[in-house]
């Protein structure tokens, strides 16, 4: 067995796929609205509901769990077969290209390991309405407990594709006219200077590493975030959410 944890995140196992949770422990004390909220929804889902004092939940998972612990099967809580609907592959993630009725937005993680970035980037996907978001099944961080507690309920809901080869993806999104957008450091054109209106895929690289050569050659354009101060770089899932919301900008600038 595996846990889910935080008040996001457990909410959103519960709207979700309530079937998956085998037991939801609130913590001894608390009752507050948020909590009060948790305990009413999982009776009406017909989830078993125990309090346990703060320490048994302490135990029981290593972040922050606010109170709220969801116990679930491993395959849920690793996105396996018992997991949501919301795991995709290459094959779902071009029919969605290709059923879209307008430009597309997709965010590509290029091998990013923190799970804490992931989960960042997550919840910025979703916020900035992202159709999907692809990783490779490699060398990346996946779906997990942190990830879920991070991204706050969108790690339930946004499309996640694991793909085997990151550069066949993006050749296949290329023929579809999706336009690869590479953020480099090095590069010369600025994010703001870029036309963003159309169907776009953001390629984000690793965490210090950055974009893999491979990943870096199949992009149609790289560009940079400008940096005004005295550090040359920010953290992927910073310069995540603020890529994604250029371009949700400029759509809005347009009437898109």
């Amino acid at each position: 067995m595996a846990h889910i944890y935080g008040i996001h995140a457990v909410e959103s196992l519960l709207r979700r796929n309530p079937g998956s949770v085998q037991q939801l422990a609130l913590q001894q004390g608390r009752e507050d609205k948020r909590v009060g909220a948790l305990l009413t929804l999982a009776r009406n889902q017909g989830v078993t509901v125990v309090r346990e004092p703060r320490k048994v939940l302490d135990g029981l998972v290593s972040g922050r769990h606010q109170g709220a612990v969801a116990t679930v099967p491993e395959a849920a809580a690793a996105g396996g077969p018992e997991a949501e609907s919301n795991l995709l592959d290459e094959t779902d993630l071009l029919e969605l290209v290709d059923n879209s009725p307008g430009p597309v937005l997709l965010l590509v993680l290029d091998c990013v390991t923190d799970p804490h970035n992931l989960g960042a980037c997550l919840r910025s996907a979703d916020a900035a309405g992202v159709q999907a978001v692809v990783v490779p099944k490699d060398k990346a961080a996946d779906l997990s407990p942190v990830v879920r507690k991070v991204a706050c309920g969108a790690a339930e809901v946004m499309p996640f594709v694991r793909v085997t080869n990151i550069a066949r993806t993006l050749a296949a999104l290329k023929e579809r006219g999706v336009w690869l957008y590479g953020a480099a450091g090095e590069a010369e054109q600025s994010l703001y200077d870029a036309d963003l209106t159309g169907s776009v895929a953001l390629v984000m690289g690793a965490e210090g590493a950055g974009l893999r050569r491979l990943t870096r050659e199949h992009c149609d354009h790289l560009v940079r975030l400008p940096m005004a101060g005295t550090v040359s770089s920010l953290n992927v899932s910073v310069a995540t959410g603020i890529s994604l919301f250029e371009v949700v900008r400029q759509r809005t600038a347009r009437g898109l």
